[in-house]
């Protein structure tokens, strides 16, 4: 199994790239889980929305050398995309407006057993063909919440 518990009840999570260059640990729960309809995660994922877990920094481990690539937001922040520079694999997010935190693309995960996404944003741009999921919260845009308030 791919999930192990340490010393001191902390759980942490594996996963890698297609190819298996770039590799990752993660200690503890993610701050929120979200699914994101932004034109720039459609593109990114290649298709309707892109799912992300959001975890403090400080418990992310790379191992490898992943590609990254920088661009601006729609606020003006810079985010950051870690990838795979050989197959492609998107692997990370971060983003200048929430420092300390890294936002893993779960398909990446060996295991996500029991990780369920808490919110939709950018709902506005959301494709007809990718449906709602209407058990969650969603909003039109970012909502202004930042990840020590929870969601």
């Amino acid at each position: 199994m791919t999930v192990v518990k340490q010393c001191g009840g902390i759980f942490v999570r594996v996963g890698k790239c297609l190819c298996g260059a770039c590799s990752y640990e993660i200690d503890g729960d993610p701050i929120v889980i979200a699914i994101c309809h932004c034109t720039d995660c459609q593109r990114l994922s290649g298709t309707g929305h892109s799912t992300g877990a959001m975890y403090a920094e400080s418990g992310i481990r790379l191992f490898g050398q992943p590609a990254t690539y920088a661009m601006q937001s729609e606020a003006g922040n810079t985010v950051k995309r870690l990838f795979c520079g050989t197959c492609g694999s998107p692997l990370f997010g971060k983003n200048t407006g929430m420092p300390g935190v890294m936002t893993v693309t779960m398909g990446t995960l060996d295991t996500s057993d029991g990780m369920l996404p808490q919110v939709e944003i950018f709902t506005r741009t959301r494709r007809d063909w990718d449906r709602p999921n209407p058990a969650i919260q969603s909003f039109e845009v970012q909502p202004g919440w930042k990840p020590e308030d929870g969601i």
